[in-house]
């Protein structure tokens, strides 16, 4: 990612363009082309695809970024869906396993890595937590992204990772759910009427108003790209949304189990 983002820097200014004038250019804000200059951030198709086209299709670009999918710490199914996540304009995320990776603490995202079947080496488990956290950084880098989630209560009574890592994870989650960009929703342990049985899902609006989903099942990942499938699980998670806890009810919720503890 780093030698990518020099070649992208060095064919700019070869071109005579300020960050700026090249980030209007491609439309994307200055802060994603420094991110991508510096290495930070993997560039998305539109990125590559708009840059090529300034800087005069010299096809450079589009052959560094396909030795870019290879990224430490992601799974291999769920790269292409991360990339899709660091664009979007609205990120919706329903969850019934776990915490949402974008929610979790690093004691809790090192339970899980510790828990992992067959175990994973201490490279691996750092690898993966960097990850996380460069995706959590999306809260503050996108601050017009509206991110939404709904987790079922249970997540936390299950207490993964202990007391302590519960309590840490429960002031974490009040704390971003007071970010004006970021809602979070519990859904109470009692619902009769559920439309969320088929498990957990993620949906995102990209920067040209298109919706896609995403949906994971053990060691795989399914990139949902059909509109029609994609309107189907967006009217799902409304009706969640609606049968969820208020986000007022919801810290509340959280609020009166971390005393609990």
């Amino acid at each position: 990612m780093r030698t990518f983002g020099a070649v992208l820097q060095a064919l700019r200014e070869n071109a005579g363009l300020s960050r700026e004038e090249f980030a209007e250019l491609v439309q994307f804000s200055k802060h994603t082309v420094a991110s991508v200059e510096l290495g930070r951030r993997m560039p998305d198709q539109a990125f590559v695809e708009r840059a090529e086209d300034v800087l005069g299709n010299t096809g450079a670009l589009r052959k560094a970024a396909a030795c870019l999918v290879r990224q430490p710490g992601l799974a291999s199914w769920f790269r292409q869906w991360a990339r899709m996540e660091a664009q979007a304009i609205t990120l919706y995320t329903y969850e019934c396993r776990m915490m949402p990776g974008l929610l979790q603490t690093e004691a809790y995202a090192r339970q899980l890595f510790d828990d992992e079947l067959p175990p994973l080496k201490d490279e691996q488990i750092e690898a993966q937590w960097v990850a996380r956290a460069e995706r959590q950084r999306l809260f503050l880098e996108r601050p017009n992204t509206e991110f939404s989630f709904i987790v079922e209560e249970h997540v936390f009574l299950r207490r993964t990772g202990g007391p302590d890592v519960t309590r840490e994870l429960i002031d974490h989650v009040v704390e971003l759910s007071r970010l004006r960009n970021v809602e979070v929703q519990i859904m109470p342990l009692v619902r009769e009427s559920h439309p969320g049985l088929h498990g957990a899902m993620q949906l995102l609006e990209n920067p040209d108003s298109k919706w896609f989903a995403y949906t994971e099942a053990p060691e795989s990942g399914q990139l949902i790209s059909n509109p029609k499938i994609a309107s189907v699980l967006q009217k799902r998670y409304a009706k969640m949304r609606a049968q969820a806890l208020s986000l007022e009810d919801s810290v509340s919720l959280l609020e009166r189990m971390r005393g609990a503890l």
